[in-house]
Order: structure tokens, then sequence, then C-alpha cells
């Protein structure tokens, strides 16, 4: 059973979403993923600024057995990048959850709620 923080919300390509107190969104991908993923060793971020699509790719991780798409979890601009995770990408297998990977300002606030809840992702990697 992966490690699902309940304060956060999911997608079914599995990237978690933090809602920050100032609306933006801190986003990374789950302890599922990097489990699945295996030792990553390089991740190309987009640029600050770049407006992301929703659920289209906006980040590559590349792990010892696979380069894996990360997707935006809704549409919105990416306002920060983790520069810690590009120097040193094996931090994401340490904690998956403190290693976030953008941060971004959200076209539409409400499409949050449309996220999967903890239960609900705990359900789908189970059925997977």
């Amino acid at each position: 059973m992966s490690n699902i923080p309940a304060d956060l919300k999911y997608t079914d390509s599995h990237e978690w979403v933090h809602l920050e107190t100032d609306g933006t969104l801190t986003v990374g991908i789950t302890d599922h993923a990097q489990e699945a993923l295996g030792d990553l060793v390089y991740i190309q971020m987009p640029d600050i600024g770049k407006h992301a699509a929703a659920r289209k790719a906006i980040i590559v991780v590349e792990s010892v057995k696979a380069a894996s798409d990360v997707h935006a979890p809704v549409a919105g601009t990416i306002t920060a990048i983790n520069q810690a995770l590009v120097d040193a990408p094996e931090l994401l297998n340490t904690d998956a959850y403190s290693a976030w990977l953008i941060r971004m300002q959200p076209d539409n606030p409400a499409d949050i709620a449309g996220l999967l809840n903890g239960p609900d992702y705990q359900s789908m990697i189970d059925v997977a």
C-alpha cells in the first residue's frame, strides 16, 4: 500500500496537488509513481511563465528504467520550479511528497474539485 496523504488531491496519471493559501498549486508525483519509475536520474522542467494545458505533459522525468511524462493537473501558468530536483533528481525517490516539482497559478481554481481525493486515488491504484 502506497503512502497517500489525505490533505492532497490526485490525478489518475499519478500527480499530487496541494492547494496553497495564496491560491497557487504545488504539484509533484505520487509515491506510487516514483516507486514504479525507480531511481530517477534526470528531470526536464518547464519554463517559468509557460502556460500548461490541463492533463497535458509539462515535465519529463527519466529513471534508470524509462522516461515518463508528468501532466498538469489543471490548466494554468507555471510560477516556480524546484531547482533542487533538477540538480538532484534522486530526492524525489526519498520523499515524493516533500519533493515538489512545480508551482502553478490555475486558470480556474474550481477545477481542483474535479481531482481525486486520497481514498479514491488509493482505490484506483489498488485496481491497477
